[in-house]
C-alpha cells in the first residue's frame, strides 16, 4: 500500500543523507522525496512517498523516529490529506500543434509558462494520476522533456505537524 510520510527534521547538513541511508540500508524504496525549509528556518519538512505493508511502514516510522535529526513525523495516509505534485513539461508546438497543446493545457488546468517558435513549456499541478493522464493524452513524440517534483502532502482540516 502507498503511504505519504511527512517528517519535520532539523535543517542541518547530513540530515537528508541519514534519512535516505536508513531506507537504503534496510532495502526500503522511496518512490518520491521532496524537502524544503519550513516557516522556521531551523527546520525542514520532508515528504516521503513509499509503499509497503502496514508492518513495514510501522517499522520505517519507528526507525525514522530514532534518528537524531527527526523532530516529528506523521503518516498522512492514516487520515484525510491533500496531495499535490508539480510537473514542468516541454512539448513540441509547431504549426497546428500549437493550438492543440494550448487546448490540452487548458483542459488540465495547466499554464503555458514559456513559449518559443517550436516549443511550449507547460506547468501543471495536481495529484500524480492527473499528471499521468496529461502525459497519456499527448502524442508521445511531442514530449521533449519532463520534470516532476514528486508528491507533497498536508493533512486536511485542523490537524497540523508541529513541534
Amino acid at each position: 500500500m502507498r503511504h505519504i510520510i511527512s517528517v519535520l527534521l532539523e535543517n542541518e547538513p547530513g540530515a537528508l543523507s541519514r534519512v535516505v541511508g536508513l531506507f537504503s540500508a534496510r532495502g526500503y524504496n522511496i518512490e518520491t522525496l521532496t524537502v524544503a525549509p519550513t516557516e522556521d528556518p531551523s527546520m525542514s519538512r520532508m515528504t516521503i512517498v513509499t509503499a509497503g505493508s502496514d508492518e513495514v511502514i510501522e517499522q520505517i516510522t519507528k526507525q525514522l523516529n530514532r534518528l537524531v535529526d527527526v523532530i516529528k513525523l506523521v503518516d498522512l495516509s492514516e487520515s484525510p490529506y491533500i496531495e499535490r505534485e508539480l510537473m514542468l513539461i516541454k512539448v513540441r508546438a509547431v504549426g497546428k500543434e500549437r493550438e492543440e497543446m494550448k487546448r490540452m493545457a487548458d483542459i488540465f488546468r495547466g499554464r503555458v509558462i514559456d513559449v518559443t517558435d517550436k516549443t511550449y513549456t507547460i506547468e501543471l499541478t495536481g495529484d500524480g494520476t492527473k499528471l499521468d493522464a496529461f502525459i497519456g493524452a499527448l502524442d508521445r513524440t511531442a514530449i521533449l522533456e519532463t520534470v516532476r517534483t514528486g508528491g507533497s502532502g498536508i493533512a486536511r482540516g485542523e490537524r497540523v505537524l508541529r513541534v
